[in-house]
């Protein structure tokens, strides 16, 4: 394409230029006043004189005409893939292009929007995807942008004026304007709770286009007895819910479907409660003064959380020194309001060498091993006093014991190992300095000889004799550690070792805390997959069935990622409550959609793109009317109309070659000069 223009690149400044022409035509205006003769060859000869000063060029440019770029922002987020969206999607995506192909220098990029699996609750961030897009797009050469979307965007500028689109912007909307949804959303639900006590969850339910009736909405707390409402829309409901248990309380809240709806995930809505214990409270109960007594009370007091009542049996009944009972310093044992009122509410009983005496009668041991197998949870820490005669096990505590004594005591030092049992545990697995054949922990010099018929050995002495054994008794709990020298640990002798986080765990461990089970099995999800764990004490892990909540069942293999620790994932493709089960466990996982905000709202709408493209003089419409004609509109003038949207044409060009041509440079002006001037002498010799 050839470009002439006409430019000036004068001899003299063009001040001096103009004053030399006002000097002159002031001249020519006194030659005409006066009636001179060749006034007009004067002021020809001047004029041409004035060009030559001014230099006159003819520029011819050979320009390359630059495509005009359109963006077509193609929405493939999760909302997209409901009803008959995606087919629409992929129809007006071959329209668009076909459109765009037959309009003269235009070029069409495609660049997509899609739920990002490392993102949560992201939503659909298609101006985020258009601006990346335009940072690869002169200015002037775009053209306007076209979104094919649902209407529901998550990062539309609050600003539509600044938008910073330099051109028009249209939005297609894939879905329906009659579309029928029904959603439930959760109001106000507490992420945590204390165990015991009941906590509200608020949830209302949203209606598009239904009959407005009530409709029963089903409510489960993990996995437990389902509880009906009837719910009428918009209307806001609130229900206590009992937090029974530490960890994860999960509820879900269900919606029936209507008839048409355009999706049902969006009827499904799960929230957590993480229960937590308020106080742990334990009862120490030390037989006799002994160097590791004040390291245990130290232990406990520490933890602002445990509220601690701890004796010490420093003088028996039984001892009789004639002491006047006004002079003596201890106060009563209160056996009984411990031992029979109050037992129950004692969350952990440990005994800390404690031999059996008149002090606690053998109807109270009766009734600890009661509060056991009732759900209780008992320590028992022990040194020779478990080999003697007199010790707990010739109490009716035998009962709930796994490790029976022989009635020797091993007094020579060796260091603590972990079993093979012990490297699968919870409670012993992760704990500092571990790793390896030997742990780099202090040693101890005494240990109860026992023998184990029941229970999980996860600690061992010298000859591989049992150190910690952990043992279940119907519905509670026992832990017997069969030395009095764990406060060498705590003492830093010979480096020390974990007897805080050992401790720590065992308690947890009695107290049933789900984050130490040894046999568990749950899931949890992480991006846009469900991860299945499985903690087993067994050498393997059986595959695991998944049943989604819409019925759907889906077996997940796992593998051992440590001892003890098997998993498998699943991705997740649907929002609710799935169940798993393995042959001998059952558990539910709470999951959304890897987007939650995504999938908060499914219908499709032009309130959140109209204002923005308003203010960048586009336009929305949608889809079900038809496919709007493309076409090339010039730069200000309107940009969409009834059946069709526009495209800006810019006339960008690129100049490949210049050619500069002065006027009076060339011999025929030059000779065109000197003809006026010679004419003008000629006038004047006549």
């Amino acid at each position: 394409m050839m470009d002439w223009s006409v430019s000036f690149e004068p001899f003299l400044p063009w001040a001096l230029i103009a004053l030399a022409g006002v000097a002159g035509l002031a001249l020519l205006l006194a030659l005409a006043i006066g009636r001179s003769r060749g006034t007009l060859l004067r002021a020809l000869s001047f004029a041409l004189l004035l060009a030559a000063l001014a230099n006159p060029v003819v520029r011819n440019e050979e320009r390359q005409p630059l495509p005009d770029i359109a963006v077509a922002v193609v929405d493939l987020s999760l909302s997209q893939q409901t009803g008959a969206r995606s087919k629409r999607t992929e129809e007006a995506v071959a329209a668009l292009k076909q459109a765009v192909a037959r309009l003269p220098n235009t070029e069409l990029r495609t660049v997509d929007v899609k739920s990002l699996a490392s993102s949560e609750d992201d939503g659909t961030r298609a101006f985020e995807v258009l601006n990346r897009a335009l940072a690869d797009i002169p200015p002037d050469r775009f053209a306007g942008a076209v979104m094919i979307t649902d209407g529901q965007v998550h990062d539309a500028p609050q600003d539509p004026a600044k938008s910073g689109i330099g051109g028009p912007l249209h939005a297609l909307i894939t879905g329906s304007k009659t579309e029928k949804d029904r959603q439930i959303v959760i109001e106000k639900a507490p992420r945590f709770g204390m165990v015991g006590q009941e906590q509200i969850v608020s949830f209302r339910l949203d209606e598009a286009n239904g009959p407005g009736q009530p409709v029963p909405v089903t409510m489960t707390v993990s996995g437990g007895t389902p509880i009906t409402l009837d719910v009428s829309p918009g209307q806001t409901v609130e229900v206590p819910v009992a937090v029974d248990h530490g960890g994860q309380n999960i509820v879900e809240i269900t919606a029936p479907s209507l008839d048409g709806e355009i999706s049902l995930q969006n009827n499904r809505a799960v929230t957590v409660i993480e229960g937590v214990r308020d106080r742990l409270r334990v009862l120490l109960v030390s037989g006799e003064p002994h160097a590791g007594e004040r390291t245990w009370r130290n232990l406990l007091k520490a933890d602002a959380s445990v509220d601690l009542v701890h004796f010490t049996i420093l003088r028996p009944p039984e001892k009789q020194d004639g002491t006047p009972t006004k002079e003596l310093a201890l106060i009563a044992f209160p056996t009984r309001e411990l031992f029979v009122d109050k037992l129950d509410q004692f969350d952990l009983v440990i005994f800390d060498r404690y031999r059996r005496q008149s002090v606690l009668p053998e109807a109270y041991m009766f009734n600890i091993a009661q509060y056991v197998r009732n759900g209780g949870a008992v320590l028992i820490a022990s040194g020779p006093d478990l080999a003697a005669e007199d010790g707990l096990y010739s109490t009716p505590l035998s009962d709930i014991m796994a490790a029976i004594p022989t009635g020797d005591v091993v007094e020579e030092p060796f260091k603590p190992m972990l079993t093979d049992q012990g490297r699968k545990h919870p409670v012993t697995k992760d704990l500092p300095d571990s790793a390896g054949e030997t742990p780099s922990w202090g040693r101890w010099f005494r240990l109860v000889d026992t023998s184990t018929q029941s229970g999980e050995t996860v600690m061992s002495g010298p000859g591989d004799k049992p150190l910690l054994v952990l043992s279940r008794q119907d519905e509670g709990r026992v832990a017997q550690l069969l030395s009095d020298q764990g406060w060498l640990w705590a003492r830093g002798f010979e480096g020390g070792g974990p007897q805080t986080e050992l401790l720590r765990h065992l308690a947890h461990w009695l107290m049933k805390e789900p984050d130490l089970e040894e046999e568990a099995l749950n899931g949890r999800q992480q991006g846009n997959d469900l991860i299945v764990e499985r903690r087993t004490m067994a050498d393997s892990a059986e595959p695991v069935e998944v049943t989604l909540p819409s019925g759907k069942t889906e077996t997940v293999p796992l593998r051992q990622i440590s001892p003890g620790r098997f998993q498998g994932s699943l991705p997740v493709t649907e929002a609710g409550l799935h169940r798993l089960a393995d042959g001998k466990l059952m558990a539910v996982a709470a999951t959304g959609n890897g987007d939650a905000r995504e999938m908060a709202n499914l219908r499709s709408t032009t309130d959140v793109l109209d204002p923005v493209a308003r203010a960048t003089g586009g336009s929305t419409g949608w889809l079900e009317d038809g496919m709007p004609q493309i076409v090339k509109v010039s730069a200000g003038r309107q940009m969409a109309g009834a059946g069709w949207i526009g495209l800006r044409a810019n006339d960008s060009y690129r100049v490949q070659a210049v050619s500069d041509t002065p006027l009076f440079a060339t011999l025929l002006s030059l000779a065109a000069l000197l003809l006026a001037l010679g004419s003008m002498w000629y006038r004047e010799g006549r």
